[in-house]
């Protein structure tokens, strides 16, 4: 019955999605630099790295892994960090390296990082250095053999990045509290020495692990939902499918204010945006509504999904309503219910719908998902996406 409520309700969503497109997200990766080399993949303060240069760097850390550190197939890599270009740098790299990755939320007590490392028996971890001293404290009691810290502004240029970095993150801010881990290494030179190295990619299929994702569940500590390449790719096709007629490939801009750490973000703003050829603008910390305002005065983006309370403190913030809306073809929230106030307040000042969706870590995470041509707020977190 759903099936048929989803085919009448819009005629050019398929009840049935090609779950099996791809092999693997590498597949998917690899297709989709072959499709849109020269196009900007990720953008972030003002720096923009393409598809190629996505393909490049992630290729360089996967040498890197599995060469100079000897990873084996379903190493467990961990990463401990905002929204930044080594981010996808990173999880490229190790997935390319045939790892299964294990994220990390930077806000992590060092007895809840420490929970989550021993139990994913994670072998490596790549940390924002902000967030070193919180991975020293209990390193010991870790299986972690590999620690590479990076610094903000690695990805940024040699004069910003230094800039940021050194002078405006540790000396002006004070963001980077003291640490020592003398094994460390640093991201950069992952990178450096990984250019060097000769590398064959690791075949990876279907079944293999992509992800230990940790979520909080109903009760007790974070537990890893075990998510394969095909279960991640599966729920790409499905979501796709449900929203491709408002998605222009390779013309796409999508903001990416969730953090990627997080299973909505990773799938559906990181992984989608990918395999769609979007330029991808990351946000670091969303919190700052007038920063992140001001950002998105810089970019005509297409493609914008948070969570209600953002898209709150987006509404009422005095500069957002002169932001020019007319490039906005799918504004979708999910993680908690959309407030009616909030969904109506978006309309009246954006002139587009909010469309509510509704997921789970362990389903990779899109179950259902409105319209998008939904006319107004429903009060619904929609119907079951395409081949549920």
């Amino acid at each position: 019955m759903e099936r048929i409520w989803l085919k009448s309700y819009r005629a050019d969503v398929p009840a049935e999605a090609d779950v099996d497109a791809f092999s693997s997200i590498v597949n998917m990766f690899d297709q989709s630099v072959a499709r849109f080399a020269n196009e900007p993949a990720y953008i972030h303060m003002g720096v923009t790295l393409t598809y190629a240069e996505v393909d490049r760097l992630s290729r360089n850390f996967a040498a890197y892994l599995h060469e100079k550190l000897r990873l084996p197939k379903g190493a467990r890599v961990a990463l401990m960090m905002p929204n930044i270009l080594q981010y996808p740098i990173a999880l490229f790299g190790a997935l390319r390296a045939g790892c299964t990755l294990v994220n990390c939320n930077p806000l992590y007590t060092p007895r809840e990082l420490e929970q989550q490392l021993a139990d994913s028996g994670a072998e490596a971890i790549v940390v924002l250095e902000n967030f070193a001293f919180v991975l020293q404290k209990n390193l010991a009691q870790t299986k972690v053999r590999h620690v590479i810290v990076t610094q903000f502004g690695d990805m940024l240029g040699w004069g910003k990045g230094r800039l940021i970095s050194s002078f405006a993150i540790k000396f002006v801010k004070r963001l980077v509290p003291k640490w020592s881990i003398p094994s460390a290494v640093q991201f950069s030179t992952a990178l450096r020495e990984g250019a060097g190295l000769s590398w064959r990619p690791e075949p990876i299929g279907p079944e293999d692990i992509a992800f230990l994702q940790y979520t909080g569940g109903t009760t007790g500590v974070p537990k890893g939902a075990v998510l394969t390449h095909r279960n991640i790719v599966a729920n790409l096709q499905q979501h796709h499918a449900q929203i491709n007629s408002v998605l222009q490939e390779g013309r796409d801009i999508v903001i990416t204010a969730l953090p990627l750490f997080h299973i909505y973000a990773l799938t559906i703003s990181c992984l989608l945006a990918f395999k769609i050829g979007a330029a991808n603008v990351l946000i670091t910390n969303p919190r700052d509504i007038r920063g992140l305002v001001k950002e998105l005065g810089k970019h005509r983006f297409t493609c914008f999904a948070v969570v209600n309370t953002l898209f709150k403190g987006l509404v009422d913030a005095p500069d957002f309503a002169r932001l020019d809306f007319s490039s906005l073809r799918i504004a979708a929230t999910g993680g908690s219910a959309l407030q009616e106030s909030v969904a109506k307040k978006w309309k009246a000042v954006t002139g587009k719908t909010l469309i509510e969706a509704y997921g789970l870590t362990e389903t990779s995470p899109v179950v259902t998902c409105n319209p998008v041509d939904l006319p107004d707020f429903n009060g619904s977190c929609g119907v079951p996406i395409p081949s549920t």
